[in-house]
């Protein structure tokens, strides 16, 4: 009997004690647990003062510090005398005793503070730290299609691209607008040559009684690679009457270069038309270029645009024509730039720009000289024309002109035709 009861009290035993062991577990892992969501309060603090329902509740002399519920902080009674203001997302600022001090917002709890990620940004007055400022996200709006120049006679979209492999050059025709019609409506078409062949030509469809076309239209050139960087894209646009004749409303020169055709997607531009010269061309051919100065910058800029009408050698050797822009002062030259050379044609396109340093005081003294000049295969080359710009001192008539223009304008750039001068005589 003795030896039942003993082994009943050590079954009990052995039941009683894994029970007990787990039990006391629990209660450490309890402790443990509330003391990391617990929040303590800071050290040598008397009152507190909390915020609770969007209200502001001042510290009760002769109380034991205590905090509302949902304030996740005390405040120190160094800071507990003062007032504070409610800004936006439920956060307070401190009043500042001056009134004409604007208040500061509180920083944003860190995560070791508060247990949980402060606000990435708070939208609320200007200044503040953290404010999102929609103006930064802002798309940048495309002003092609609204700012149109005094005098402009269409603007005209289309797209570029060279396949390497196949050599083709691909052409999308987009659209154009604002086209100046000579008749209240305007059945626009377009021509497409790929200078300097003038003979062969694409054409697109016309569009019937619209100053604003929608082309949607691709045409292909095979071209090579070696000569596609020397051909010129002329877009012509016509109006179309009833009779079915064709009335030029201007034109689009497009060099190709290797910037423009780099990637292997297409490269969408856009140009404004330029007006037909109605001038026969000189007897040693016409230069067209602008010129615009920049008084803040000391910048003279050149832009040679193309030349027309000019008396090529017959000699075979010479291939190849440039534009050399030349810096003068005092008739001496500063500096000299050329442009690229284009493949022996009558009517070179370029649209190069160029700038040159030049002081204000020096341009009574300045002048640019532009000559054509013909290369060929070795060391030789040919003027063809030359003309000079500049103050009174150098130039006179439509120089001088264009040069006046210049600096009455800072700034723009003003384009014109100029007649070549023979070329001096070796």
């Amino acid at each position: 009997m003795a030896e039942q009861v003993a082994l009943v009290i050590g079954g009990l035993a052995g039941g009683l004690l894994p029970l007990l062991l787990l039990i006391w577990v629990s209660c450490c892992l309890w402790k443990k647990l509330r003391a990391m969501f617990t929040y303590e309060e800071l050290p040598g603090s008397t009152a507190a003062s909390g915020i609770q329902g969007g209200k502001l509740y001042p510290p009760h002399a002769g109380t034991q510090p205590s905090r509302p519920p949902g304030v996740p902080f005390m405040v120190l009674p160094s800071l507990q005398d003062r007032d504070w203001l409610p800004l936006h997302r439920g956060e307070w600022a401190q009043a500042p005793r001056d009134p004409r001090l604007a208040p500061e917002p509180l920083r944003h709890p860190s995560r070791g503070s508060f247990g949980e990620l402060p606000h990435p940004c708070v939208v609320g007055n200007t200044g503040m730290i953290g404010t999102i400022n929609p103006e930064l996200y802002k798309f940048l709006e495309d002003k092609s299609e609204t700012d149109f120049p005094e005098g402009c006679l269409g603007r005209l979209w289309f797209s570029v691209e060279y396949q390497q492999e196949a050599e083709r050059l691909l052409v999308g025709l987009i659209k154009a607008q604002r086209l100046q019609a000579p008749s209240e409506t305007c059945s626009p078409l377009v021509k497409l040559h790929l200078l300097p062949d003038e003979r062969c030509f694409l054409q697109s469809k016309t569009r019937r009684k619209t100053s604003n076309p929608q082309f949607d239209e691709h045409f292909i050139f095979q071209v090579s690679s070696k000569s596609i960087t020397q051909r010129v894209l002329r877009f012509s646009v016509y109006h179309v009457d009833r009779q079915r004749k064709h009335q030029l409303l201007g034109q689009v020169f497009f060099p190709l270069r290797n910037e423009t055709l780099a990637g292997d997607c297409p490269h969408v531009f856009w140009r404004d038309l330029e007006a037909e010269s109605r001038e026969p061309p000189s007897e040693f051919g016409d230069l067209q270029f602008c010129l615009s100065y920049n008084d803040c910058l000391c910048r003279l800029t050149v832009v040679v645009l193309r030349a027309k009408g000019l008396r090529l050698q017959e000699d075979p050797s010479f291939v190849s024509v440039f534009v050399k822009v030349s810096l003068m002062n005092h008739n001496k030259v500063v500096k000299c730039k050329k442009t690229s050379a284009v493949l022996g044609s009558a009517n070179p396109v370029y649209s190069e720009t160029f700038s040159f340093r030049a002081d204000p005081v020096e341009l009574d003294t300045a002048s640019l000289s532009l000559t054509v000049v013909q290369s060929a295969r070795g060391e030789t080359s040919h003027q063809l024309g030359r003309v000079v710009v500049g103050p009174y001192m150098c130039t006179r008539g439509r120089q001088l002109e264009h040069w006046n223009e210049m600096l009455s304008k800072p700034k723009e750039l003003v384009k014109r035709w100029h007649a070549l001068c023979p070329p001096p005589e070796p």
